[in-house]
């Protein structure tokens, strides 16, 4: 609903007015929701005192292990969605701006603590269609106890009209979208080198139950 606040109670109480339609839980997305991490805390801490699925889904950009706010927010947090969008740090900060440290750390936060993660990561040509990086992120990835599901996305430039519309210049113009078939060949590099990674350690017991992985085309 559009141009409208919430408080939790609000939320929790309109969930209800329509639980019999849903299948799952909640989820909290965004922008970035942990620009709210209070609100969310509040949010999740009321759904599960009635056993609801909680889960959030964000950049990790923000993450601070300094922040004790984080501990609070996993002991109600069911599943994470973790966006990586390039396992590369300097690569990253050429993508986005920004440093993946943070990222890449609350991947092992939520390791460390046994809190499940989807991860996703958007293959894009000439950015992070690339075997040394793919395999890179193969390696971290088999360092995560609690991966429960890779989701792997080939770039799309449908965004480039609303950009036009709001007047602003679309950093990947000249980016092509990548295939399907790109992308299942990048999912499978990913899925060696973690297996890989996992033999070599001996680490049997990465998941109590099979990776979730996919390859999705909008």
């Amino acid at each position: 609903i559009r141009n409208k606040t919430f408080s939790p109670d609000e939320i929790y109480q309109k969930y209800f007015g329509v639980k019999e339609f849903c299948k799952g839980g909640i989820t909290v997305t965004g922008g970035e929701p942990l620009l709210q991490i209070d609100f969310v805390i509040e949010l999740f801490k009321k759904f599960k005192e009635s056993n609801i699925h909680t889960t959030l889904d964000t950049s990790g950009i923000l993450f601070d292990r300094k922040n004790k706010k984080y501990n609070e927010l996993i002991k109600y947090t069911d599943l994470v969605m973790l966006d990586i969008k390039h396992i590369n740090d300097d690569e990253h900060k050429n993508l986005t701006g920004y440093s993946n440290k943070n990222i890449l750390d609350f991947a092992k936060y939520l390791s460390e603590n046994n809190i499940p993660i989807w991860i996703r990561h958007v293959v894009i040509q000439d950015i992070t269609y690339n075997e040394k990086y793919l395999k890179e992120l193969g390696q971290f990835i088999s360092t995560l106890k609690t991966v429960k599901a890779l989701d792997v996305l080939p770039y799309h430039n449908m965004a480039i009209p609303k950009y036009e519309k709001l007047g602003i210049d679309y950093p990947l113009k000249n980016t092509k979208p990548l295939s399907k078939e790109d992308a299942l060949n990048a999912r499978n590099i990913i899925l060696q080198e973690m297996k890989k990674n996992y033999n070599s350690q001996n680490f049997s017991t990465a998941f109590t139950k099979p990776l979730l992985s996919t390859v999705s085309v909008i």
